[in-house]
């Protein structure tokens, strides 16, 4: 039978209610980390089953009380008959400590075995966290000033559905007490129970363990937490329970644990230990109050105008687990709320996060390569890391004409190194000489590469560039047409310029419409478009005298640039015309002989923001049905956890660079090139991506869009999705404030109307991120905007119970 209390102790059967097996659990919404003023909350973890973790929080609670303060204790989830209730011990010797049982399994066994006999009450992991949250809440707003949380049996011992209780507890990251053990092999599982909490995030401020003479594990371990400034307490080892159960046995040792807590309660190094974790916890609230203040002394925040600026305008990060960070702030009306706060991550940490902040699995890969290599260099020789990625990604990119993977450190350098590649292959057919003229790209306006200076120069004059002095901006940029929903019905708007051009707006039935390019690729509008690209390069090179070496694009989305979303036929006619026109570059023949891969101008797509899953595939470029020459990833490409990129590139591109003389090898390269670590978290976040999109995990959200608003009617390709529902797309695309709106794989843009005319340097889309900020009882959310364009991005792992809640908070603020 299952137990369940939320009032009370769970002590016995009259004391609890039993859950209704029939009642669905409802969805909880995402709990802060704890952190009090008024209470200090810790969470105790045993380094094994059986070392004692009652009884230690039996001494401190006791020390508590003899302080005249007043002391709690919380079992989440108890397994056995009642009479044995770590709870109920608690309750017996505690002193007058307040206790309370979550959920009471009546099965002497594992949390995981004992629900799994009860399959229709296990409580939901978010549920159990929402009620310990709750409960320490409520708790911090009496006279209680000490509570201590307890798990149950080890580190890793499985929860109720069976996760390991270091990741279950892990939103709540409380700051740990250790129960070490003084048995024999205790030393190594203390200290390993010790490092799976310090990966996993968590503050262990305490060890306790019990004396042992024999033994000695408190000398060794006080040494070795000792050098991690971590307090050691040891304690008397407690009574030895008596090996009859007749009344005077159970009496004399009732009376013996009485006698023990007592004595051992009383210890100057217990009172000690206290008076550092009440310390402790002062001083981390401290910390985090004043950081705004001294960030805002101290650094230099990237795409920020200082001018302003000030403390409270700096959001103070103490954690991040999931979608959501852990943000410092007290409630103005309530003294006695959580100091932290969830805050979506809305911009999905400017695009990186895939797989949530803290994820385990990335985090022991890291750990692991970190262990056995740290990082060793790179050039002319190969780690088992290195080449696995190389491997699994060209397998994911799924591209015929890719070869070779070359490893930078982010996407700018990375785009750089592409830039590189296509400029010399171009001059080397062409027979250029790129010193002594100027040789230019093709892309579209509001691109946007890279901070660094030589992709800088690909995209057109803009707000990022322009008043950098080595700016030269080295193109031609075309305008082109938009994809958005306005007043629920999905359109192709095109610039006012290019209407004569390219026709007029064009309405569709539904998202995978405007991606059907096979079916668009004959009609009248994919002429003109051919028609319009192919006379604006001829006119550039023959009356302009201009001479391109690459055509570079953000395939779908151009991200920086506003979230534009460019109709997918323009950027597929785009690439046909430079690939099936190598006329419009030379006259000179060899441009018609070449039998390798690329033709007309080396084609570069830049994936860093839009590639592995992004857009809900795993290229982007797989919208277009192109396969590009050379391509560039990075944000996702290690789940959001560490820096890394890759440029792919043909074989036919790597010959390029294949000379007796060294000066025509790539000479680029970084001290990190195919750091072990990145390398091997990227495949960690690669595989499970895959996994995720082989397995199904997508399907709820195929499902919705296929009902109409993302299906090819009457096709069997790909789907064309989001997590974003198409119902939250058709109100936001009817509010009166709304100039357009688009979602697609785990990106929402929402374009505000600004009768000032919109761009980057618009104040229009401030007033909804505000409203976002504020959020609801639930959570707030921290964005980006892009002038008028307020965009979110969820991670391909985002809850539907978030999602909806934001889906909520967007209505209320615009429909």
């Amino acid at each position: 039978m299952l137990f369940g209390s939320s009032e009370g102790n769970c002590t016995s059967i009259e004391d609890c209610f039993i859950i209704n097996s029939s009642r669905p659990l409802n969805a909880m919404a995402p709990v802060g980390a704890g952190l009090w003023r008024t209470l200090r909350a810790h969470q105790v973890y045993g380094a094994n089953t059986d070392v004692g973790k009652t009884i230690v929080s039996t001494v401190l609670c006791n020390a508590i009380q003899r302080q005249k303060q007043r002391a709690a204790f919380l079992k989440p989830v108890s397994t056995g008959p009642l009479g044995d209730a770590d709870d109920r011990h608690m309750k017996k010797y505690g002193a007058g400590t307040l206790t309370k049982c979550l959920y009471q399994f009546d099965e002497p066994v594992s949390p995981h075995i004992a629900a799994k006999q009860k399959t229709k009450t296990v409580p939901r992991d978010d549920a159990l966290l929402a009620a310990i949250h709750k409960t320490l809440s409520q708790w911090a707003r009496t006279e209680l000033d000490f509570a201590l949380v307890e798990t149950a049996g080890g580190v890793h011992s499985p929860g109720p559905n069976g996760n390991s209780q270091a990741d279950l507890y892990r939103p709540l990251r409380l700051p740990i007490v250790l129960v070490a053990d003084s048995r024999l092999g205790g030393i190594s599982s203390s200290i390993s129970a010790y490092e799976s909490l310090l990966v996993r995030g968590y503050d262990v401020q305490s060890v306790l363990l019990f004396r042992d003479d024999y033994y000695q594990n408190h000398d060794y371990l006080g040494g070795f937490f000792r050098k991690k400034s971590i307090p050691l307490v040891s304690l008397p080892a407690p009574p030895v329970k008596p090996s009859q159960s007749d009344a005077d046995s159970l009496a004399r040792d009732e009376e013996a644990m009485f006698s023990y807590y007592r004595q051992a309660s009383q210890e100057d190094s217990v009172a000690q230990l206290l008076e550092e974790m009440k310390i402790k916890n002062v001083e981390r609230i401290d910390r985090l109050a004043e950081m705004s203040s001294r960030a805002q002394d101290l650094i230099w925040y990237p795409f920020t105008q200082h001018h302003g600026m000030r403390p409270k305008d700096i959001t103070v990060i103490d954690s991040a687990h999931d979608d959501f960070f852990q943000t410092y702030g007290t409630s103005p009306v309530d003294a006695a709320a959580s100091e932290l706060r969830p805050t979506f991550d809305g911009s999905a940490s400017w695009w990186t996060q895939g797989l949530g902040h803290g994820n385990p699995d990335l985090s022991l890969s890291a750990a692991y390569a970190a262990g056995r290599y740290g990082h060793v260099m790179f050039a002319g020789a190969v780690h088992e890391p290195a080449l696995t990625l190389a491997d699994t990604l060209l397998k994911t990119l799924d591209n015929p004409r890719f070869a070779k993977v070359f490893y930078t450190d982010n996407g700018s350098t990375g785009m750089e190194v592409a830039l590189k590649m296509g400029l010399r292959v171009a001059c080397d057919r062409y027979g250029w000489d790129a010193s002594k003229e100027q040789i230019s790209i093709l892309g579209l306006k509001g691109s946007y590469h890279g901070d660094t200076i030589g992709v800088m120069d690909c995209s057109d004059p803009s707000v990022y560039n322009q008043k950098v002095e080595w700016y030269r901006g080295r193109g031609h940029w075309f305008d082109f047409p938009l994809v958005k929903m306005v007043d629920g019905r999905w359109k192709v708007e095109v610039p006012a310029g290019l209407r004569q051009a390219l026709g007029s707006d064009s309405e569709f039935e539904s998202l995978g419409t405007i991606f059907d390019l096979d079916s668009r690729a004959n009609s009248e509008t994919s002429q003109l478009y051919k028609e319009y690209i192919r006379q604006t390069i001829q006119d550039l090179v023959k009356k302009q005298g201009m001479k391109f070496g690459a055509l570079i694009l953000e395939p779908v989305i151009l991200g920086a640039g506003g979230m534009l979303f460019c109709d997918p036929l323009f950027q597929r006619c785009l690439t046909d015309v430079v690939r099936d026109h190598p006329d419009l570059f030379t006259s000179d023949a060899v441009a018609q002989t070449s039998d390798g891969s690329w033709s007309g101008l080396p084609v570069i797509f830049d994936e860093v923001f839009t590639g592995l899953y992004r857009l809900g595939r795993p290229t982007s470029a797989s919208f277009l049905g192109v396969d590009p020459d050379i391509a560039v990833n990075a944000k996702l490409l290690t789940g959001g956890l560490i820096p890394l990129c890759t440029t792919v590139a043909s074989q036919e591109i790597f010959e390029t660079f294949l000379s007796p003389e060294k000066s025509d090898a790539l000479l680029h390269g970084h001290s990190y090139t195919a750091h072990p670590v990145g390398c091997t978290v990227a495949v960690e976040s690669i595989k499970t991506m895959n996994a995720m999109n082989e397995n199904g995990t997508f399907d709820q959200y195929k499902t919705k869009w296929n009902k109409g608003a993302g299906a090819f009617p009457g096709k069997t390709g790909p789907e064309v999705w989001s997590v974003w529902s198409p119902d939250l797309l058709h109100d936001l695309s009817c509010a009166e404030s709304v100039e357009g709106v688009f979602a697609i794989g785990t990106v929402l843009s929402v374009s505000l109307k600004d009768t000032q005319g919109g761009g980057y340097t618009s104040n229009a889309a401030k007033g909804l991120q505000q409203q976002l900020s504020a959020g609801s009882h639930k959570f707030n959310v921290h964005s980006r905007v892009l002038g008028n364009v307020l965009y979110l991005m969820s991670s391909v792992t985002s809850k539907t119970e978030s999602l909806q809640e934001l889906e909520r908070l967007l209505r209320t603020a615009l429909v």
